[in-house]
């Protein structure tokens, strides 16, 4: 059964709307059970305690409800951010259903991310939010070995049944597109891995990719993730590998990190598959934009 806890409120202004166009971050569950070994929200500036359990928020949908109410504007509320709103408590919970439920009522528009092919049972309720406000769904696809994939995000779906999503999702006419974040420096840092993302995306229907060639260490996430990585990858000496190259560095860039780059970018100008930030913003939200539509 899932547990609840208190909560004050569930919608806040995003601090940051250049990322993905995004003007609220709704947030119905704390903590995440999807085991993912380099996941940064595990880190102690977060303040989430015992992250790997997941817990809702108590009476959510009314809060939200109510927030939603005394918006004065409007605009393409996220989802995703701190813990993947389909877990598995997700099923029968439905706050996430909920959630995108109340945001079509009030008129306002929804942005999700996760790594978890549950989110084609809401296909009905983001089309209807899509009939007047913007939809933008990312699913996070790190590598293409579904192998690999379960020794790195144990828990959610893997990679093959993540692409189908993207399927089913872009198929509908959803905006839908892959986060290539992060790109694990020794595990998943190859030309092969990134180009056949890029060969996987456009075969489903991918509208965008966008990455980030490397990934984030601090605090105690870092403890955490070399400890996995000894666990998960014996013999590999990778915790030493990650130690000797990047030492306490926050950022860890991916090997190759420029060569990677522009190979990508490449591969994605070929399959007509947009990754810049400023263009996946203007194409999702487009169709709604008064000034765009009134050019047609």
């Amino acid at each position: 059964m899932l547990e609840l806890v208190p909560a004050k409120s569930i919608l806040a202004r995003n601090k940051d709307p250049r990322w993905f166009g995004i003007d609220y971050q709704m947030n119905l569950y704390r903590g995440c059970c999807h085991g993912c070994i380099y996941c940064d929200s595990r880190s102690e500036c977060y303040g989430i305690e015992e992250f790997d359990r997941v817990r809702g928020k108590k009476n959510a949908l009314a809060l939200l409800e109510e927030e939603l109410r005394h918006k004065r504007k409007t605009g393409v509320a996220a989802t995703g951010a701190m813990s993947d709103p389909y877990n598995p408590y997700e099923s029968e919970a439905e706050l996430t259903r909920g959630g995108l439920k109340l945001l079509d009522q009030y008129g306002f528009g929804a942005a999700v991310a996760t790594k978890s092919a549950r989110i084609t049972r809401d296909l009905d309720v983001l089309k209807r939010i899509q009939s007047h406000s913007p939809v933008l769904c990312k699913i996070t696809v790190t590598t293409c070995d579904d192998e690999l994939c379960r020794k790195l995000e144990p828990y959610p779906s893997v990679t093959s049944e993540r692409m189908e999503a993207v399927r089913i999702l872009s198929g509908a006419g959803i905006f839908t597109g892959l986060l290539l974040m992060p790109v694990l420096p020794f595990l998943e840092d190859s030309l092969d891995n990134l180009l056949g993302i890029v060969r996987l995306g456009a075969e489903n229907g991918a509208r965008f990719i966008y990455p980030a060639f490397g990934v984030t260490l601090r605090q105690n996430q870092r403890e955490y993730f070399y400890d996995q990585l000894e666990k998960r990858f014996p013999g590999e000496d990778l915790a030493r590998r990650y130690q000797e190259k990047y030492g306490s560095s926050y950022v860890c860039r991916a090997r190759n990190a420029k060569i990677l780059g522009e190979a990508f970018r490449r591969a994605c100008r070929k399959e007509g598959i947009l990754y810049s930030m400023t263009e996946i913003i203007k194409a999702y939200r487009a169709p709604y934009d008064p000034v765009q539509t009134s050019l047609f």
